[in-house]
């Protein structure tokens, strides 16, 4: 209930004066027999008859003039149906305790205060607390009561400016991953405790998972059907989401501090590539069994399948040769522009790709500013794709008026462009035919990788070439593959002992 209140009830005061200091005093909810109107401070059972409160009827109320509002004009902060004296006069204490946090000159944070304790009571809440207002006001942070991570990342997502497959990725992760585990806590309290506890049970599900996918029961197998474990690809990528979010909200100054998503390590690192090696395909041959989920071919398994796919799908070859030799992306290969090959020249320019949102075709820049790069061709590359633009001639020679307007330089037999999952599809299906160890078709680009850093060439010009941001990347992907190196180093140590051993006599 709503009151009036001063240093005694309105009906013996007049209109209430400004007092900052306020005070406590009863209100009933009694009305005039006459009128129908509520008595408030004029019922008569709520004195004594020596003007000293009655004990058995009415409720406690108190008054206080807040600051003024943002623009200027005055406020009293009212509030009835408190049980006791005391409850009133500790509420009205704690009403002074959070405008006194601010200074009298700095009017823009004492509104700011007072503007909470006004919603608080409006929607029948506790006041704000006063060591959580002192350590915002601390970090010059906003006063407003906090959303929580769910309320947050909901409004988030529908303001974020991504496109839309990097949306659809980031709208799977707020609700599978961090709505489940993290939706309640506020924002500003969210903790890497939090975060960590949130992949604590993400791999506890995983070996539920595994554990249920290797039961004998059939029954229990069925409830994990199509589900499968959160691989540590995916685990990077909900603390990316993650990440990304809290920066966004300490950008807009909505919350202060650090950003706890960056200080948690994801469990499980993500898998490095793994070459296959000679013991290792003789493994695979005898049990099937692959040793990791991204492997990389031999230059002899490199050059065996662009042999045998330079006879059985002439017309995707010259792409995986590029893919092979130059490591582009499945999508920027696909969506490689006929107008940025240069051959004369020896070179290309990646500035467009095909991408896949859910299974529609998309064409957009690439995903970074390094991205957008030349890559510079070998005369083996150049003699095939100007033998395959020879090819792409005849096909539209044979089309006539249906050949369709793509821009594109690789394309289908009826000129238009490739699908990526299409061209993914077809090399499974030959790698397999091939006899050749399995694969992803984004292993070739490892491969690219692999074979440049074997051949000595310097690692910032192959993450130039691969379109990595910083050599970091490409460093802690690929060098773990490149023996190469490793040999020469091991040399280099071992002729470095040899010459200060004592030769013998």
């Amino acid at each position: 209930m709503w009151i009036t209140e001063t240093d005694a009830p309105p009906s013996e005061q007049g209109a209430p004066p400004a007092m900052p200091a306020g005070n406590v005093f009863k209100r009933c909810g009694c009305r005039h027999p006459d009128t129908g109107k509520p008595y408030g401070n004029d019922c008569p059972k709520l004195r004594r008859p020596n003007r000293a409160w009655s004990s058995e009827h009415g409720s406690w109320a108190y008054q206080l003039e807040l600051p003024p509002t943002a623009d200027g004009r005055r406020r009293l902060l009212r509030r009835a149906g408190l049980p006791t004296r005391r409850a009133a006069a500790d509420e009205l204490d704690l009403v002074r305790e959070l405008l006194a946090l601010a200074p009298k000159a700095d009017t823009r944070r004492r509104t700011e205060i007072a503007d909470l304790i006004q919603s608080a009571v409006r929607a029948k809440r506790p006041l704000p607390d006063v060591e959580r207002i002192r350590q915002r006001l601390r970090g010059d942070g906003i006063l407003a009561d906090m959303p929580t991570v769910a309320d947050y990342l909901t409004t988030w997502l529908a303001h974020i400016d991504v496109d839309a497959n990097t949306l659809r990725g980031y709208e799977s992760i707020v609700r599978v991953h961090l709505t489940p585990h993290l939706g309640e806590v506020p924002l500003d309290k969210l903790r890497t405790s939090h975060i960590r506890s949130m992949f604590v049970a993400i791999e506890h599900r995983n070996a539920d998972i595994i554990a249920a996918k290797a039961s004998p029961d059939p029954a229990v197998r069925r409830t994990v059907a199509g589900v499968r474990p959160t691989g540590p690809n995916t685990r990077q990528r909900i603390r990316a989401c993650l990440r990304k979010a809290i920066n966004d909200a300490l950008a807009d100054e909505l919350i202060v501090g650090t950003n706890p998503a960056a200080l948690v390590k994801v469990p499980g690192e993500p898998a490095r590539p793994i070459i296959w090696e000679d013991e290792r395909v003789q493994q695979w041959k005898a049990t099937g069994k692959v040793p990791g989920p991204v492997m990389v071919w031999t230059d002899e398994h490199v050059t065996e399948f662009l042999d045998y796919a330079a006879i059985h799908a002439p017309d995707l070859f010259p792409m995986w040769h590029y893919m092979a030799y130059r490591g582009p992306r499945r999508g920027e290969a696909c969506g490689l522009r006929d107008s940025e090959v240069r051959l004369h020249r020896h070179e290309t320019t990646i500035n467009n790709q095909i991408a896949t949102h859910g299974y529609t075709p998309v064409q957009k820049a690439p995903k970074s500013q390094a991205g957008n790069r030349d890559v510079a061709l070998d005369t083996d590359t150049v003699t095939i794709l100007t033998t395959y633009k020879a090819l792409r001639a005849q096909w539209r020679l044979a089309a006539g008026d249906a050949w369709p307007t793509t821009g594109l330089f690789f394309v289908r037999q009826d000129g238009h462009a490739w699908h990526p999952n299409a061209v993914t599809q077809r090399f499974r299906r030959l790698v397999r035919k091939a006899g050749l160890p399995p694969i992803r078709l984004h292993d070739l680009r490892h491969s690219a990788a692999t074979l440049a850093l074997d051949a000595g060439v310097d690692i910032k010009v192959v993450s130039e070439q691969l379109g990595h941001s910083t050599t970091t990347l490409t460093r802690d992907t690929y060098q773990s593959v490149s023996k190469q190196l490793h040999r020469e180093a091991a040399d280099a140590v071992a002729n470095k002992i040899k010459k200060r051993r004592p030769k013998a006599a």
